[in-house]
């Protein structure tokens, strides 16, 4: 063992080459001691080899090869990619609404079962992500991302050159299916940051998540307007494939034992080390992918969504959230109809929402800052390390029962139009602060299982805003709830007590999915001042 005095020498020469900066947090210097410390027994993991002579490569004796040690060049630059991975997904899942009147017309189906196309994408979207997890944490996210993409692509064409109706929702169906979406995307974020400085990743993950949601219907105006409906496939198709390019040509392998296996390889083949072996070197498929864990694997994030009392509630939460604006994409054109909006006028209506999303983006950086400090101050509070992650999320969620009130009654054709746009930018603000508080806490809180929780959360927004397409429009518009309507509608209608009709058919409606609401917010857990 080394003498004090060495050790501390140790500390200090780690320190003086990896500080950034004068101002650096004692928590990330702490985290480079700790890292010099493991470094300096490499020499010792590398003696204790084992009986047939093989040493298991760790990620301490090459942690200066892996995503952590990458610059914040390199890995901003990543992460930009990933950005616009990120939005091409979340943009496949509504820009396909905007060319439901074409489809309507064209094959003879009514605008409800026209609509099953958005919703069937969603929904097997959602069961897609945590399909695809597991063999990312595997293969590398890499591979994954790229096979996801591709397929995603292929099954644009069922759709862009469908000859019948079935066509469309095959092709949709395998596209939903298809889609890695968060599961990997957040998994990159874990590739390059420790859990403790990743939130402003986190946050530009969580930006291009829900903005691609609303991107759709902005441009989608403009096609529905102009171009045949097939071209809101086309336009899919052209992005997907402009950013699968993109990702192939400038994003490398982060996945950690991935990279640990490469670097065994290299070791070997320049004779640094000829018995060095990555962690998953030598082993078969059935030892790499048993089929009892992996069946696991994909079950733990709907056991922890149902067993987890707080996966459970902020899942619901960010879940409603998010599912509010797919029942906005189908709707918002009623009520601005009532102004006479032209079809683009009507998508250029979405853009509130997205400066929502920007002002929230942005009184994020503060927050981040303010969660640093207490953190670093209090190493030893559960509180500071967890629940203080939630500090922000008291003050925004409230933001969507206000917005959606507030939008209800200003939806009169008497009010002006651009008071429920003012309204539209506080939901918005309310969706990214949740999503982003949500996500951020479960990666922090449940440490090895913080995959299975995000998924549970991801799962939630994904499939809840797939059920409600269908009724969002009978929702908004008619005088009674349809027989083959949700459960979850009609519970809201009997909550409320009041019918949905009449000549303030939209301001009710806005005033149940708030009434409900407040159900969820008043069940979240606290997190203290």
């Amino acid at each position: 063992m080394a003498s004090h005095s060495e050790k501390l020498a140790g500390r200090l020469d780690a320190v003086q080459q990896h500080a950034s900066s004068s101002s650096e947090t004692q928590q990330e210097v702490l985290g480079i001691v700790s890292m010099s410390e493991k470094g300096s027994d490499k020499d010792d993991q590398l003696e204790n080899a084992g009986p047939d002579g093989r040493i298991i490569l760790t990620e301490d004796m090459c942690y200066d090869q892996l995503g952590y040690s990458y610059s914040e060049t390199r890995k901003w630059l990543i992460i930009t990619v990933i950005f616009l991975v990120q939005v091409s997904m979340n943009f496949n899942t509504s820009l396909y609404s905007n060319g439901l009147s074409g489809i309507s017309e064209e094959f003879g189906v009514s605008m409800q079962a026209a609509r099953c196309g958005a919703m069937i994408f969603l929904v097997l979207y959602a069961f897609g992500c945590e399909l695809w997890a597991p063999w990312s944490e595997e293969l590398g996210r890499k591979p994954i991302l790229q096979a996801s993409l591709f397929l995603v692509n292929v099954f644009q064409l069922p759709v862009a050159l469908a000859p019948n109706f079935a066509s469309i929702m095959v092709g949709r169906a395998l596209g939903g299916l298809s889609s890695a979406g968060g599961s990997v995307t957040l998994g990159m974020i874990a590739d390059l940051w420790e859990a403790d400085t990743q939130q402003y990743a986190v946050a530009a993950v969580v930006f291009s998540s829900v903005g691609g949601s609303v991107l759709g219907p902005v441009i989608g105006g403009f096609v529905e307007a102009f171009l045949p409906w097939r071209w809101s496939i086309w336009i899919q198709l052209i992005f997907g494939g402009f950013v699968q390019i993109m990702h192939f040509l400038i994003v490398p392998e982060t996945r950690t034992t991935v990279l640990m296996d490469r670097i065994a390889k290299k070791m070997r083949k320049s004779g640094e080390n000829p018995n060095v072996y990555g962690p998953t070197e030598g082993m078969s498929f059935r030892e790499r992918f048993p089929p009892r864990e992996l069946m696991m694997t994909w079950i733990r994030p709907f056991k922890m969504f149902l067993t987890e009392p707080i996966v459970l509630v902020l899942s619901l939460l960010s879940g409603f959230s998010d599912a509010l604006i797919f029942m906005f994409i189908q709707s918002l054109a009623l009520v601005y109809g009532q102004w006479g909006f032209n079809t683009w006028e009507k998508g250029l209506a979405f853009i509130p929402i997205v400066i929502g999303y920007f002002i929230a983006w942005i009184s994020w950086f503060p927050i981040i800052r303010r969660n640093t400090a207490e953190r670093r101050d209090n190493p030893d509070s559960e509180r500071a390390q967890y629940e203080s992650r939630l500090w922000w999320l008291l003050y925004t969620a409230p933001c969507l029962p206000i917005g959606l009130i507030g939008f209800a009654w200003t939806s009169l054709p008497q009010c002006h139009w651009i008071g429920s746009m003012i309204f539209a930018a506080i939901i918005g603000i309310a969706n990214y602060a949740i999503y982003m508080a949500t996500i951020d806490y479960m990666i922090c809180a449940y440490g090895p299982y913080s995959a299975s929780a995000t998924g549970g959360n991801g799962w939630a927004r994904d499939f809840l805003a797939g059920v409600l397409t269908i009724p969002a429009t009978p929702f908004f518009e008619s005088e009674f709830i349809p027989p083959n309507c949700t459960i979850f509608i009609t519970q809201l209608t009997q909550y409320l007590t009041v019918d949905i009709g009449g000549e303030r058919h939209l301001e009710y409606a806005s005033t149940i999915l708030c009434k409900y609401l407040n159900f969820d917010l008043f069940t979240c857990p606290r997190a203290p001042n």
